[in-house]
């Protein structure tokens, strides 16, 4: 089934459907589609890390995953 279809398939069931809670997740799903960027999800610690772990990646301050590791393993 094409994705014009699909829309006209969707728009059928919501039409036909008196179940308010129905109606109210299908409004949250694409209020939280078009409003959430994860960024602005996370605390100022873990932007602050995240930007900390670029800068230090942009500067070459990274190990060798398997030299890392080799620490440890058991």
């Amino acid at each position: 089934m094409d994705i014009h279809a699909e829309k006209i398939e969707l728009t059928k069931l919501l039409l036909n459907t008196n179940d308010i809670t129905i109606i109210k997740a299908i409004r949250a799903l694409f209020k939280k589609e078009v409003s959430t960027d994860f960024w602005d999800e996370l605390s100022v610690e873990e932007q602050a890390e995240i930007n900390k772990a670029s800068k230090e990646i942009e500067e070459g301050k990274t190990i060798d995953y398997e030299k890392f590791m080799e620490k440890h393993r058991v």
